[in-house]
């Protein structure tokens, strides 16, 4: 009873907030599918990287853009579950074009040295990356669970492990821009949805919560795609936004209660974006942003870097030192 009773008052909140944020001004499913239709490359076969592409946002990303190249891309799906990203791969479009794969790529986006490898892999065998991708997540009501590297598991899959992805790929991406074709970089997090965050506990070593890490993780990758944009000109970085989405990450979740929880899940449903449509939408956002940073809602619209931001030219400095010693010991 106590359960139900936290469940409820946990949940019937959240749902008025997320039916506030997928459907005041909404816009019609049918005009991102038709946006991202027209602005698929056509005049080269793009290649794409879906980290965390083998389930949720991710997922509907990549099914998304395999159905608007109507399969003539390349794209590599990174995650940790080789069975479901097999199952995704054959219901992509077969390719019609010479060269093209679809392929998976394991990788635990928890521990550094396997994403600096994984990484390094893949920039070192594939030239030019035009779409890079990173939606992975994790729904845990526990503490600060560090890994054998001394990082938060959630801060880890939120933003450290997304940090050094980019930054290992970023040679790749960076020769797509000088070839002239599209070069962008999105992370799927919470852009705005963030707060203050402490400089002088950075990773919340000493400071961790539920709350702290919720609100830290948004405003790092808030500052991360700003801080890559001024030192890497020319190429767009997105942070998006995708409001409440109809995925299994409460049945994934290592807490109890948020796996009882997946049991009134259909009750939200009405009020959430499905996967398919979620997928259009942050497709849309990734494929209309243009050079330097961006911030995009739950439609995939600009929502501009000033509100609801809380970084700083002091925080950008100190964040980019104090990630790239996390992620390189």
């Amino acid at each position: 009873m106590r359960l139900s009773l936290l469940l409820t008052s946990i949940f019937v909140p959240l749902l008025s907030f997320i039916f506030y944020l997928n459907f005041v001004s909404m816009p019609a499913l049918s005009a991102a599918r038709a946006f991202n239709a027209l602005h698929v490359p056509k005049s080269y076969i793009p290649t794409a990287i879906f980290v965390g592409g083998t389930s949720g946002i991710g997922q509907g990303m990549a099914e998304a853009f395999a159905r608007h190249t109507q399969g003539n891309a390349s794209i590599i799906l990174v995650g940790r579950n080789r069975k479901a990203a097999e199952e995704i791969i054959a219901g992509f479009p077969k390719p019609t074009a010479p060269g093209v794969k679809h392929e998976f790529v394991e990788c635990d986006m928890t521990l550094m040295k396997t994403v600096r490898r994984v990484a390094g892999e893949l920039q070192a065998r594939i030239p030019r990356v035009n779409f890079l991708v990173l939606t992975p997540g994790i729904l845990t009501l526990d503490g600060r669970n560090e890994t054998e590297e001394g990082i938060d598991r959630k801060l880890a899959v939120h933003y450290y492990g997304r940090w050094r992805f980019i930054k290992e790929m970023l040679p790749s991406v960076e020769a797509a821009h000088a070839a002239g074709e599209d070069a962008k970089v999105m992370s799927v997090l919470a852009a705005g949805q963030g707060g203050a965050i402490d400089l002088e506990d950075l990773g919340l070593k000493k400071s961790f919560s539920l709350p702290n890490a919720a609100h830290s993780a948004p405003t790092y990758n808030d500052i991360m795609v700003i801080d890559f944009a001024a030192r890497y000109p020319g190429i767009s970085f997105i942070h998006g936004f995708p409001g409440g989405v109809n995925t299994g990450l409460l049945k994934a979740s290592n807490t109890g209660s948020l796996r009882y929880a997946r049991f009134i899940q259909p009750l939200f449903s009405p009020f959430l974006y499905s996967v398919e449509a979620s997928g259009e939408h942050q497709l849309y956002a990734l494929l209309n942003a243009g050079p330097g940073a961006v911030r995009t809602n739950a439609k995939g619209d600009d929502i501009g870097l000033q509100k609801n931001y809380y970084g700083s030219a002091e925080a950008m400095e100190r964040l980019w030192k104090h990630t790239e010693e996390e992620t390189t010991h």
